[in-house]
């Protein structure tokens, strides 16, 4: 139990800080790695949000990372395709000054008739051509933000190419099972 509530504090801190990490960019040279990713299905719980309302006191995620986490409401998803714990940010409604749900949850295998938890969604993340980014390994609290820093940053120059801002995802697999030590991939999806 104290590991859920260490995990679940230090998921409440990344997405605190995630929001700050669109104010903030820094200048740095990545190389992302660019597949052309197919679709797929994730499960899960979604809140609408946007990026001036998550830095302030009115943020959702750190939120809603609670709730997921301490719900235990990733085992709660039927069909799972692994363990791992997926962010999904879509249905944006212009780019990173508009609005965006989240989706917190998982992976699941595609069906007709999905079986759907109370309280829960299934979204189709499209396919697409998507850039991996992979944050370094440390303190999740602190290596995801960064992450997201340097995308921002990454993505001001006109050489890097516009995003699609239609669906972008964190995943949070074995790597990240320590939050103390993880690492996480963020698929930015691209026009």
């Amino acid at each position: 139990m104290l590991r859920v509530l260490a995990r679940l504090r230090t998921i409440a801190l990344i997405a605190a800080a995630s929001a700050l990490a669109y104010a903030a960019p820094t200048e740095t040279t990545l190389h992302p790695k660019i597949v052309d990713q197919p679709p797929f299905q994730v499960e899960g719980i979604a809140a609408s949000t946007n990026n001036a309302k998550e830095a302030g006191p009115d943020a959702i995620i750190g939120k809603q990372w609670q709730r997921f986490l301490s719900g235990d409401l990733l085992d709660k998803i039927p069909n799972r395709v692994d363990q791992s714990i997926i962010a999904v940010y879509t249905d944006y409604t212009s780019d990173a000054n508009g609005e965006y749900t989240v989706i917190l949850g998982a992976k699941v295998k595609p069906g007709p008739n999905p079986t759907i938890p109370d309280g829960m969604v299934v979204k189709t993340v499209p396919a697409g051509r998507y850039a991996i980014f992979t944050s370094e390994r440390g303190p999740a609290a602190k290596v995801v933000p960064e992450m997201w820093r340097q995308i921002w940053s990454y993505f001001q120059s006109p050489q890097n190419g516009p995003r699609a801002y239609q669906s972008d995802f964190e995943i949070y697999d074995r790597r990240a099972s320590d939050p103390n030590n993880a690492q996480v991939d963020i698929y930015v999806g691209l026009k």
